[in-house]
């Protein structure tokens, strides 16, 4: 295992890029063709993925958050009817118009009922339906969902980040409380997920959570600079578990490159997908906790690849916020 770099300026020197399909090269590129209406490249990459779960709700998610992308989705189904794949886009792109407001929900969940129907197996539709119910359902929708992403992947990553969300929200106008069911939930998780899930950084996004409703409701300070939410003894230790399961979990990207070059159809990578999402959680709750080493170690494996969330809690523009941890701990934005 190659240690992760110290303090020193991150390998790209670019700004921050936000761009959702964080390091996967490949996923961007097919996005970009996509959106041109070049829906086999799509087909290709989505053959290639296979039953990675959690690469293929991930690049399922990327490819259908384009304006167009449920128009070609269309397309591809009206060229094979029977593709799992092209149903399953459709239904995607389509949660993601009924969730602003450009489609019916209704005929959101239908479409990925039907593609759940076409792969049972996939727990990428029923991604999607708790995607639509974190939105548009009920508590109890958005549970059922989640159990039956978890009946068909039960370390998904991606359900679990949305399924802490969820919970965060209950009991909004309270208090923080150390036994709020969404810590509850973060932490039976990486209990049960494997030693080198991602999952366990889990507790660190549900504390993240729970301080994006709190700050909303008014209950935490705006700044989470000026907050103490990271500085609490059960807050600490969630934040010190997660940085020691980086350390001696985190995979060097250089070490899988090569290794993906070795392989002879292995074109997946041996790195988790969203992994950088987690980084990005971590690195956010180092600074706030007040280990400026710690999160300049993270900045710099995270490069230009920061995300929206946690960045921009409780209502802050994500970048100047970025750019600022940046400079904080790095000396460079």
């Amino acid at each position: 295992m190659t240690p992760p770099p110290p303090l020193g300026r991150p390998r790209n020197k670019d700004g921050p890029a936000f761009d959702p399909a964080l390091d996967d090269s490949e996923l961007a590129t097919v996005r970009d063709a996509l959106a041109r209406g070049r829906w086999a490249d799509a087909r290709l990459l989505l053959a290639r993925t296979g039953d990675d779960w959690d690469r293929r709700g991930h690049r399922l998610v990327v490819l259908a958050e384009g304006p167009t992308s449920a128009t070609w989705a269309r397309e591809w189904q009206l060229a094979e009817p029977g593709s799992p794949d092209a149903a399953a886009l459709l239904a995607c792109a389509t949660v993601f118009r009924a969730v602003s407001g450009k489609d019916a929900p209704d005929t959101a969940r239908a479409l990925c009922l039907t593609a759940a129907r076409l792969a049972p197996r996939d727990p990428t539709p029923w991604l999607g339906i708790l995607m639509l119910a974190h939105r548009t359902g009920t508590a109890d929708e958005r549970v059922r969902a989640f159990d039956q992403v978890r009946a068909r992947h039960r370390d998904h990553h991606h359900a679990h980040h949305l399924m802490a969300a969820c919970l965060a929200e209950h009991q909004e106008g309270d208090r923080d409380d150390p036994l709020h069911e969404v810590y509850d939930f973060a932490s039976w998780a990486a209990e049960q997920a494997p030693a080198d899930s991602p999952l366990a950084v889990l507790p660190v996004v549900a504390h993240a959570e729970r301080y994006r409703v709190l700050a909303r409701a008014g209950l935490e300070p705006a700044d989470p600079a000026r907050s103490g939410h990271w500085s609490t003894r059960r807050a600490r230790q969630v934040m010190k578990a997660a940085f020691d399961w980086w350390l001696e979990w985190d995979i060097d990207e250089d070490t899988a490159d090569a290794e993906d070059a070795a392989g002879a159809a292995d074109t997946t990578g041996t790195a988790h997908p969203r992994r950088k999402v987690d980084l990005n959680y971590l690195a956010h709750a180092k600074l706030h906790e007040g280990r400026p080493a710690e999160a300049a170690a993270l900045l710099t494996r995270i490069g230009p690849h920061a995300t929206h969330a946690p960045w921009s809690y409780p209502y802050r523009d994500p970048r100047k916020a970025f750019r600022a941890a940046r400079r904080a701990v790095l000396g460079t934005s």
